[in-house]
């Protein structure tokens, strides 16, 4: 289906064929991966939900949150799986790293990319931050407890450069920066937790954990040591960097949308996931001016 005639020739063309709207079109098929532009999303995942098909939508989710959660309940009432395409769960990367990630208390991000002007008519938060609040989200088991951002708007009528800061009510801090004004693309996050330090790099699709554990016995000459003094066990730093096998993340979050719906079981990224990611995205849009200030509250 596609409402311009020229594009949907292009489809007839290489032997698609044209269905003439689109419930007739959803009525035809099992599942449906929504990747329109976001104004759309509530009302296509809508049409499919009532009609008892399972969904994948691209992020943000929706442009608000009152959508999101008029999805979630279509979706409870429909009994349907919906998943929402928060890609970077499926990076590599990320995946060597989850397992060592347990109860961050700091959490530093920084998602730059190279001006692009077609990306502009989208906040960056919820273009690019987004991404990194999905990921944080899913790694602080608290609840927010405050939020604060600044934002600067260079090049067009919205914060160009973003920086949030949220607190949990556990006390973890994370600190936010993304960027679409930068000279290189980035895309790293550094996770700070007890005897340990994570450090994750999406682009690059590396990871490297640094852990410190209790020295038994007698150390070797390699290894770096600390003697925190005298009534304390000494410390000794480990590193760990695995060779990560390259991945096709889109594809794997598409196969496990797929299992979620074969095996009755919850996609790895929830409508409530990215009903969540959205919410605090959209408070952080909040505590931003047009002008770039920070506002009060």
């Amino acid at each position: 289906y596609d409402p311009d005639d020229s594009n949907a020739k292009e489809g007839e063309e290489m032997g698609l064929k044209r269905f003439a709207t689109i419930e007739e079109l959803i009525a035809e098929v099992d599942c449906v991966d929504i990747v329109t532009p976001t104004l759309s999303h509530y009302e296509l995942a809508a049409t499919a939900i009532r009609q008892s098909k399972h969904v994948f939508i691209e992020k943000p989710v929706t442009t608000t949150y009152e959508e999101a959660q008029k999805l979630q309940n279509l979706a409870a009432e429909a009994q349907v799986k919906v998943q929402v395409g928060h890609v970077e769960r499926f990076n590599p990367a990320f995946k060597h790293a989850r397992d060592f990630i347990n109860a961050p208390m700091f959490i530093e991000t920084h998602r730059l990319a190279q001006y692009n002007p077609r990306g502009t008519d989208v906040p960056v938060v919820l273009d690019l931050m987004i991404h990194d609040l999905d990921i944080i989200l899913s790694t602080v088991k608290s609840k927010v407890r405050r939020i604060s951002a600044s934002g600067v708007p260079v090049v067009s009528e919205t914060p160009d450069i973003t920086n949030a800061r949220i607190e949990f009510e556990n006390g973890c801090v994370a600190n936010l920066t993304a960027s679409r004004i930068s000279l290189k693309n980035m895309r790293k996050s550094r996770f700070f937790q007890k005897d340990a330090y994570i450090s994750v790099d999406f682009l690059e699709k590396q990871s490297e954990i640094v852990k410190m554990t209790t020295l038994d016995g007698e150390p070797d000459p390699f290894d770096i040591v600390f003697d925190l003094g005298e009534g304390n066990d000494k410390k000794k730093i480990e590193i760990f960097k695995a060779d990560i096998e390259p991945s096709n993340a889109i594809q794997e979050e598409l196969e496990t949308f797929a299992q979620a719906i074969k095996n009755d079981t919850t996609p790895i990224v929830s409508l409530d996931d990215g009903a969540y990611a959205l919410n605090i995205a959209l408070q952080i849009m909040e505590k931003l001016k047009v002008n770039g200030h920070l506002i009060e509250g």
